[in-house]
């Protein structure tokens, strides 16, 4: 067992534990470290990898925060069902995943979002806002620019249309060579970042059927303006304490689209970090040092 002294000035086992819970009739798998009764830190992650993502910044706030981490259906540990006996879009992985919160008896959480991840916190942010106690913001989703040159140019004509042609070319975002890229382009140091990482991700891409999935989710991208209105309400309304950590070199969402969330949450903290999308391959001990800071000023203190 491993044991640090935490911010509240007590002994806390800080081991990260590997569970599954059985959430509507799935196995949901979720990494979980920290005291129970300490604030809960709720970390989601984004595409196409897995919970995995958090393994460098659970370590950083396990002493003093309750922190969970799960994979969604279709990713990483949980079950991957067949597309027959399931919906794989985000409002479906939402509910899996505040009925997961709601077993765990979770009432109140701090939501970092990446990628995915913020497609996911945005739709539980909206249907109980009352349980947001802070946002932590990584290369996340809220304010779309899809240029035609870009990340998303070959999965702007499948957005137009859904065709079963077009749905074939967004096939390249499902490959290794876009897999790899997502972690090595726009990074400082190449040699910071694990090639386990796009290996796993991709063996787990590569399962049968798991690629069907995944286009599934890639075209519900398309289909997000309501969900992104209300989430925009909820933050000019509530104004929740957040940090914005974000890989500024990244291609995906950049840090000029990143700074929209300025317009919103003017007092929001941001720090645009010299890495690319997956910014803790590079960066967990800047984002963790930065999110410690944060969340011992707003919440421990609270």
């Amino acid at each position: 067992m491993s044991t640090a002294t935490g911010a509240r000035g007590r002994t806390a086992d800080t081991a990260t534990y590997f569970r599954t819970a059985k959430v509507d009739g799935l196995n949901v798998f979720y990494r979980e470290a920290g005291p129970k009764d300490a604030p809960v830190v709720v970390l989601l992650h984004g595409f196409p990898t897995s919970s995995r993502m958090y393994r460098d910044l659970i370590p950083h706030l396990s002493d003093s925060y309750h922190v969970i981490a799960p994979d969604y259906p279709g990713f990483g540990h949980s079950d991957t069902p067949d597309r027959a006996d399931f919906t794989y879009n985000f409002d479906h992985v939402a509910e899996v995943i505040d009925d997961l919160l709601g077993l765990l008896g979770v009432r109140r959480y701090a939501v970092y979002m990446m990628d995915f991840g913020g497609s996911i916190g945005w739709r539980l942010a909206v249907r109980h806002p009352e349980r947001i106690s802070a946002v932590v913001l990584q290369n996340a989703p809220l304010y779309p620019e899809r240029g035609e040159d870009g990340f998303w140019k070959d999965l702007i004509p499948y957005w137009e249309d859904g065709s079963a042609e077009h749905r074939d070319v967004a096939r390249s975002y499902v490959t290794l060579e876009c897999t790899r890229d997502q972690y090595l382009d726009g990074v400082s140091d190449p040699s910071l970042n694990d090639p386990d990482c796009w290996l796993i991700d991709q063996a787990l891409l590569d399962r049968p059927g798991v690629d069907e999935i995944m286009l599934d989710f890639l075209y519900d991208i398309s289909l997000q303006e309501a969900v992104f209105s209300a989430a925009k309400e909820f933050l000019r309304k509530d104004q929740p304490p957040a940090l914005i950590a974000t890989g500024a070199n990244d291609s995906v969402f950049p840090e000029a689209n990143m700074r929209l969330f300025l317009n919103d949450l003017p007092n929001a903290e941001f720090h645009a970090l010299n890495t690319g999308h997956f910014a803790l391959e590079e960066k967990s001990a800047e984002i963790g040092g930065l999110m410690r800071e944060f969340l011992d000023r707003t919440l421990l203190r609270a």
